[in-house]
């Protein structure tokens, strides 16, 4: 069936060529996203990707799979979109602590940089980052990577994962990705890219060096989606949130907790940093907001809308994804009675399951219309 397909396709049959790609469509553009980090730049490297596919059909020799020499190129036109793309932006900077004053004029959007936000902890260097809506990892063509690979699908569409990723230089990632998380073997993976299996091997060696440091290691697995803790959370954040009770939302993160906000390159670590951004600026003047739960990168996030303040109405303002873990309970140690009372630390975790927030990522509302979200 698919060699009729490919000669009826190579014939100029548009049908068929559909056909032929369809299987393979929506863990394509994953791929695409996984490489690029932006759901925008995926979308346009996969239309790209379609269309040298069905231009380079007939050079289609069937010496690999009709699934190996898509990947091949997509992998191609991701690799050359991240390098208009650093020709276009420059070389992002490596972070570090930020001095003050180090922020050069425009870097920050104007009403973030009129609002005179604080000192971050350092400058992020993916600042093209976006989100991925969860309605594009439903029904993956290849849920269950191959026997090689390290990483199951969706761990490896996490922000934290992406994010990581695009640190990489892009010949590293693309080794990284195709052989670690798509598990093709070193072969096949030198046949997409075009290289010998030792540039491969060698590649992978170093990209998995620089992996090792750069992945967060939570502290335990995140709670199944829906699960009785996860709702637990929604609404408490929810209720906090809602009322502006910024002491009740820190309270649900981690002590090392990172709050981050691509296009931005402000990266706040640490509960009394995230309190001080929320207080100067999320909740400055008195604004309240309006949260609809929804989920990006297998992660639950958070629609936030502004509302106006007569209260009737309410604006988009900003998307928020979560990443969750689990830290272990400990124990409470029995004091004899004849120790003073150690008082509660207010600021401590108010969850009894340990449920706690890792990371906040917050993208702006432009992203809204992909999860199908309304302006208002």
């Amino acid at each position: 069936m698919t060699a009729d397909l490919i000669d009826l396709a190579v014939a100029g049959d548009q049908d068929a060529f559909r056909q032929l790609v369809a299987p393979f469509e929506r863990e394509l553009k994953v791929h695409c996203y996984r490489m690029l980090g932006s759901f925008a730049d995926a979308e346009d490297a996969f239309q790209d990707a379609l269309l040298a596919a069905w231009q380079g059909l007939p050079g289609f020799e069937g010496r690999a799979s009709v699934r190996t020499w898509l990947y091949r190129v997509a992998t191609s036109r991701c690799l050359n979109a991240r390098r208009s793309a650093q020709r276009r932006q420059g070389q992002p900077g490596r972070p570090g602590t930020v001095p003050a004053g180090t922020l050069p004029p425009g870097t920050l959007p104007p009403a973030l940089a009129a609002a005179r936000p604080p000192e971050p902890t350092r400058l992020g260097e993916v600042t093209w980052l976006e989100p991925c809506p969860d309605s594009l990892l439903e029904g993956l063509a290849d849920p269950a990577p191959g026997p090689e690979a390290r990483y199951e699908a969706r761990e490896a569409v996490s922000l934290a994962f992406v994010t990581a990723v695009q640190r990489l230089p892009p010949r590293q990632r693309a080794v990284l990705l195709l052989r670690d998380v798509l598990g093709f073997p070193a072969s096949e993976s030198a046949r997409i890219l075009a290289v010998t299996e030792e540039s491969v091997t060698s590649a992978l060696k170093r990209a998995r060096a620089t992996l090792r440091t750069s992945l967060p290691d939570p502290a335990g697995p995140p709670p199944a989606p829906g699960s009785p803790v996860e709702k637990d959370l929604v609404e408490r954040l929810t209720r906090a949130y809602e009322a502006g009770d910024v002491d009740a939302i820190i309270a649900l993160f981690a002590d090392d907790a990172w709050l981050t906000m691509p296009p931005a390159p402000l990266e706040y670590q640490g509960r009394a940093l995230i309190a001080r951004f929320l207080t100067a600026i999320a909740f400055r003047d008195g604004r309240t907001y309006r949260l609809v739960p929804v989920r990006a990168n297998g992660q639950l996030a958070f629609a936030a809308y502004l509302r106006h303040p007569n209260g009737d109405e309410s604006q988009a303002n900003g998307l928020h994804v979560l990443t969750l873990t689990t830290l272990p309970t400990v124990t409470p140690t029995v004091l004899p009675t004849t120790l003073p009372a150690v008082p509660d630390n207010p600021t401590s975790t108010s969850s009894p399951s340990g449920l706690m927030i890792q990371a906040m990522t917050r993208f702006p509302s432009s992203v809204f219309p992909r999860f199908g979200l309304p302006p208002s």
